[in-house]
């Protein structure tokens, strides 16, 4: 399928691409010839995974990060357009599910609550702010955010992670409608359950079938593809779409 998506000349930027869906996108868009960027706080993982990616014949950076820090942001966007000259696809994937079992929100720790808001919401609105006035100089991008049912509708039990979720859709909206005018777009997926170390500790004993992360993989090169052109501010259930 290299080439379905006409990813050859495009840089590709990947956050929390250490493993899960992160790593399934990589290779997805390694395959797709597209010249990466990626980023995850673990250093061995991540390495493994640019390997992985590398062995499709394509260019490869990858920065250990954490890009809930505004510093490490600024050096992951710096390092990749010295070496790439631009970013043409931002997936904000990283996140993270917060205490586990998750607790309700009456008996939620303040500390754990606000820390993951910082990595999962405020984390894509500071790589997003970085990325896109390099975008903006050339009119034309891509953002894709990941989101989740539990953004969508809240649920007990789910905590500050459906909360951030809430929150990346509506940074999603807001993005995309301050770009409405730019040939940027603002999109945002929701991949639905996957067979990933998260959703293991988000439902411990599942006992019916998951998707595997790299079946969900088809919209997000479908988004980051020329073919999506003049899509902005939709979201995306990636289990029940055909592209």
């Amino acid at each position: 399928m290299k080439g379905r998506f006409q990813m050859s000349k495009k840089v590709v930027m990947i956050t929390g691409a250490s493993k899960g869906l992160g790593r399934a996108l990589t290779l997805a868009f390694a395959k797709e010839g597209a010249r990466l960027a990626i980023c995850a706080r673990s250093l061995e993982s991540l390495r493994r995974v640019q390997e992985e990616a590398e062995d499709f014949g394509v260019e490869v950076l990858a920065v250990t990060a954490d890009i809930s820090k505004p510093r490490d942001v600024e050096r992951f966007v710096a390092m990749t357009v010295e070496a790439y000259g631009q970013i043409d696809v931002l997936i904000n994937n990283a996140s993270i599910l917060g205490p586990s079992p998750m607790p309700l929100l009456l008996d939620y720790p303040e500390d754990d609550f606000a820390e993951v808001l910082r990595v999962n919401a405020v984390s894509p609105f500071l790589v997003t702010r970085r990325v896109i006035p390099g975008m903006l100089e050339r009119n034309v991008g891509s953002i894709i955010n990941v989101t989740s049912e539990a953004g969508h509708t809240g649920f007990a039990g789910w905590g500050a992670y459906g909360i951030s979720k809430f929150a990346v859709e509506g940074l999603t909206q807001t993005w995309a409608d301050e770009l409405s005018e730019t040939n940027i777009r603002v999109n945002m997926v929701d991949p639905g359950e996957m067979d990933t170390d998260m959703h293991q500790l988000a439902v411990p004993g599942c006992d019916y079938p998951l998707a595997k992360p790299e079946d969900v993989v088809d919209i997000f090169l479908y988004l980051a593809s020329d073919k999506s052109a003049g899509i902005n501010g939709q979201r995306f259930a990636a289990q029940s779409e055909e592209v």
